[in-house]
């Protein structure tokens, strides 16, 4: 059976959609002008609205975050082009499925011509095999893909699929669409809540909205929940306040998965802050991930690589810092363990900064590219050169070794380099913090000057 199709056997709500379904399925548009949000895809003169309008549907990819409207969205294009509507989940779905799927859209299309759009939910997690098992049918025009994925798809569909496709991102719904589809939900008799009197708060809607974060099937669950459960008044009615309300959602969701494009921009803001050196900014992304179930020991990983990556030389100790507070969030564990978490995020922001430590790559590039020379003869081990000198009655390189410590300042002009590559340099000191000190220490010595 269609996922939208309507089951007359089942008891109806105001004669609407099925009683047992939630109130956020009940209340799914069912045309584009009931569809909420996503402006700048359905709203006039845009691409999708216009496409829709003409009937001129190609297989299409809506990737964005959960309850943004990807669903709804191609079942709405099914119903505004009159054509056949199949479903299948990626998680529990496969080629078998997908074959049964093309076998009743060429009966159809044979039958009446009626076009088929396959949706497929969560169609990152198809396999390439799978993917690419789409292909020959996208080609042959048998069926409408419309894919729907939570995932970045340039990272989680094939490119064949990719180039046969059309992208479009859905944002989180704002908080206004929300309260919209809250009030929608509260007048509708037939698939809503408006068989009820319902005297909802103001200040109660706008916690449904503000606590949803962008879901709207959050909100509309909460909502459902608050009424059903809210004792009626003498005359039938429930009057939701903003306490029911906060009983009915009590904790904000927050977008992130661990996995997922959020757990890389959030990560991205944090460190991009703290190398800014603005502490506030690095906090609160930094919390933004832990809300969302993030790894502390991931966080904290990030911040080891920013203590030699971003502060390097400039503070020496920064790592040393990371480190000791690692240490002692191990030990204390939550929620004792944000003030370790705060500690280094806010010294390595107020740090001085120097990414000089980048020089490593920069020798790696020289390796790649040109291959690793021979070690100097006086460079190399000093038994192997002893060893060398006595069997092949040659002189002993390390002789020509000067050992620093027999110099003022524990330093000798020599070179350590292979000769090839002479004097070259790749590490290049920076200017702030303590590393200015140090690179003064070394032209000091190199000059011969005195302390």
């Amino acid at each position: 059976m269609d996922l939208f199709e309507e089951n007359t056997s089942e008891k109806k709500i105001g004669g609407g959609k099925e009683s047992d379904q939630p109130l956020a399925t009940r209340m799914r548009p069912g045309s584009l002008d009931e569809f909420v949000g996503q402006e700048h895809l359905v709203g006039e003169g845009k691409m999708l609205n216009r496409m829709i309008k003409s009937g001129v549907i190609g297989s299409l990819i809506f990737h964005g975050p959960p309850s943004s409207g990807k669903t709804t969205l191609a079942h709405v294009i099914s119903r505004e082009i009159d054509a056949r509507f199949e479903v299948i989940n990626a998680v529990l779905d496969g080629i078998k499925e997908l074959r049964n799927v093309v076998a009743k859209a060429e009966h159809q299309k044979k039958a009446n011509g009626k076009k088929t759009i396959l949706f497929v939910d969560e169609i990152h997690r198809w396999n390439k095999a799978q993917q690419d098992a789409l292909l020959p049918h996208l080609e042959s025009g048998i069926i409408t893909l419309v894919g729907a994925t939570t995932e970045n798809p340039f990272y989680s569909l094939v490119s064949p699929l990719l180039s046969r496709c059309q992208l479009f991102e859905l944002y989180p719904l704002t908080t206004n669409e929300v309260l919209q589809m809250i009030w929608r939900a509260v007048e509708d008799s037939d698939n809503g809540l408006g068989f009820i009197e319902i005297d909802l708060e103001k200040e109660a809607a706008h916690h449904l909205a503000d606590y949803a974060g962008g879901d709207i099937r959050n909100a509309l669950n909460a909502l459902e929940v608050a009424v059903l459960s809210t004792p009626k008044n003498k005359e039938g009615g429930v009057t939701i306040t903003v306490d029911i309300a906060k009983q009915s959602i009590q904790r904000r969701t927050v977008r992130y998965d661990r996995t997922g494009d959020e757990h890389y921009h959030y990560v991205s803001a944090m460190i991009k802050s703290l190398r800014g050196s603005d502490p506030d900014a690095a906090l609160y992304w930094m919390m933004a991930m832990l809300e969302g179930g993030e790894d502390p020991g991931f966080i904290f990983r990030r911040l080891f690589i920013f203590a030699s990556e971003d502060v390097g030389l400039a503070d020496p100790y920064a790592i040393t810092v990371v480190q000791a507070a690692h240490e002692a969030f191990v030990k204390n564990g939550m929620p004792e363990g944000l003030y370790f978490l705060s500690h280094a995020a806010i010294f390595l922001a107020l740090s001085p900064k120097s990414n000089s430590t980048k020089a490593i790559f920069e020798v790696a590039d020289e390796i790649k590219k040109r291959g690793i020379k021979e070690v100097p003869a006086h460079l190399k081990d000093k038994t192997a050169n002893k060893l060398a000198s006595m069997y092949m009655d040659t002189g002993n390189a390390s002789d020509d070794y000067k050992y620093p410590h027999n110099f003022p300042r524990n330093w000798v002009d020599q070179n350590y380099l292979p000769e090839e590559l002479g004097q070259k340099k790749w590490f290049s000191g920076g200017t702030e913090g303590r590393e200015p000190m140090l690179n003064k220490r070394l032209e000091e010595i190199k000059s011969g000057k005195k302390k």
